[in-house]
C-alpha cells in the first residue's frame, strides 16, 4: 500500500505563496487518483484539488489560485498555492485512492498522509 508524507507548510502573510509536497512510497502516484484536502479548526475536511488520468480538479474556492501537479519521476504530487488568504488556514492532507472515477469525498480515499499546517496571517 502507498505511504504519503506531506511537507512544505508554514506561516505566510496574506497574498503570499507556499508549495506543498506529497512524497509517495510503496506505490506510484500515477496509478492512483491523488488529491489534496484541508481541515480548518472546528470544520469538516474539504476537497481542495485533485489529479488523475481524467485531468485536474479544483474546489471553487481555490480555482485560479492553486495549482496541483504530479512528478512521476519523483513519485510526488505538489500543490502550488498563490494569493493565499486567511481563510486558507488549515491542515492540508495528501490522499490517494484507486477507482474508476475521480471523486471529491474524503471518505472515498483510503490512503492519507499525516498533514501539514498552513497558516495565513492577515
Amino acid at each position: 500500500q502507498v505511504q504519503l508524507v506531506e511537507s512544505g507548510g508554514g506561516l505566510v502573510q496574506a497574498g503570499g505563496s507556499l508549495r506543498l509536497s506529497c512524497a509517495a512510497s510503496g506505490g506510484t502516484v500515477s496509478s492512483y487518483h491523488m488529491a489534496w484536502f484541508r481541515q480548518a479548526l472546528g470544520k469538516e475536511r474539504e476537497f481542495v484539488a485533485g489529479i488523475s488520468w481524467s485531468g485536474v480538479h479544483y474546489a471553487d474556492s481555490v480555482k485560479d489560485r492553486f495549482t496541483i501537479s504530479r512528478d512521476s519521476a519523483k513519485n510526488a504530487v505538489y500543490l502550488q498555492m498563490n494569493s493565499l488568504k486567511p481563510e486558507d488556514t488549515a491542515v492540508y492532507y495528501c490522499a490517494a485512492r484507486y477507482g474508476l472515477s475521480f471523486v471529491r469525498r474524503p471518505l472515498d480515499y483510503k490512503y492519507w498522509g499525516q498533514g501539514t499546517q498552513v497558516t495565513v496571517s492577515s
